[in-house]
């Protein structure tokens, strides 16, 4: 999600810096494709002395490796900002995050309250965010510019031509189009199996007017393409992906806010090198780092301004679908506690069954 130069404006930056150039160590970095190309790679390693070796991985895997070592064999691990609080209570894989060693003023500020609010175990913070992604509407404007909202997904003048997924995105997306708030009541099960049940009858309502349930990726976006659908609910990569082909066709943050995601960066509990992982999140946090990390990995990062560096074509496709106030609106999901899942599953069960 150029020109590399560090130009912090906190001189403290380029200090800390230099100095851990003077004691250089090698960064082992436990991420997802895309996240560190090589390009981005070899400019640190130039600008700090540090080296860096990194593994692939996906969240199940991180917490694995993690679980297994204790918290040990890496120095900076980025997995998803809802499996933080929870592995660290119960395998203490983490260490906290020292926040004085972060440049906070390279972040979208509400990105970083979130993700600190959403990882915070016994009053340490454990996560600061780096890419982030959202689920919301797909929407071909000259054929349903009314849709602005989860909800209008039910509009009877849209009959067979709406698609979402039966997945938690969705409850979760309606909830919140209806004026509920399902992340607030995550802790009681009793408000959250109320909340669902007001789902479940506005799904059902909707169901004469939505023309199939997408599973993949690759099947809505042909539905989108051939004109058989022109709303959805879905992913922001997916809707720019679509107006690359056809600019009546863009993601919309939808009015209630989108659904958002944030893979993160963590100190592992056993890590050796925390000044290189800090001077690396430093380091990628900056705009122009940022955007060559978006074009690597096609999502964007939490560094503010950084869409002011990415390529043309995705920066006004960012920026129309994200005007600021869109993305403080982001709704970004919290840590999942035991048992909702499962009212969630009788819900979507119920919706696919019902005639």
């Amino acid at each position: 999600m150029k020109k590399i130069m560090l130009t912090l404006t906190a001189g403290v930056a380029t200090t800390a810096l230099m100095a851990s150039a003077a004691s250089a160590d090698t960064l082992r970095l436990l991420t997802w494709g895309g996240y560190a190309p090589e390009n981005v790679i070899e400019k640190f390693e130039a600008e700090t002395g540090h080296t860096v070796e990194v593994t692939m991985s996906n969240n199940e895997e991180m917490i694995a490796k993690l679980r297994a070592t204790g918290g040990s064999g890496f120095d900076l691990a980025q997995p998803s900002q809802d499996r933080i609080a929870g592995p660290q209570a119960e395998f203490g894989i983490y260490k906290p995050m020292d926040l004085s060693q972060i440049n906070s003023d390279l972040f979208i500020p509400s990105m970083l309250e979130a993700t600190k609010q959403n990882t915070t175990v016994g009053g340490e913070v454990y996560g600061v965010p780096h890419i982030w992604g959202t689920s919301g509407l797909i929407v071909n404007s000259a054929e349903a510019s009314g849709v602005a909202d989860y909800t209008d997904l039910c509009d009877p003048a849209l009959e067979g031509k709406v698609s979402y997924r039966l997945k938690r995105p969705t409850l979760i997306g309606f909830a919140y189009s209806m004026g509920l708030d399902p992340f607030a009541a995550y802790g009681d099960e009793a408000a959250y199996t109320d909340i669902m049940n007001q789902v479940e009858a506005k799904l059902v309502e909707c169901k004469p007017v939505v023309k199939t349930y997408w599973d993949g990726g690759d099947e809505l976006l042909n539905l989108v393409r051939s004109g058989e659908v022109v709303a959805a609910m879905a992913w922001d990569t997916g809707g720019w992906k679509l107006n690359s082909d056809n600019a009546d066709i863009n993601f919309v943050a939808p009015a209630s806010g989108a659904l958002g995601w944030i893979d993160t960066f963590v100190l592992p509990a056993k890590g050796q090198a925390d000044q290189a992982a800090y001077d690396w999140i430093n380091f990628v946090m900056q705009p122009e780092v940022a955007a060559m990390i978006t074009e690597s990995a096609g999502n964007f990062t939490a560094s503010a301004g950084a869409d002011e560096f990415a390529s043309d074509a995705l920066k006004a496709q960012y920026q129309a679908s994200f005007p600021p106030e869109a993305v403080d609106n982001i709704k970004w999901y919290p840590p999942v506690p035991a048992g909702l899942e499962a009212i969630e599953g009788g819900v979507l069960d119920r919706v696919k069954a019902a005639q």
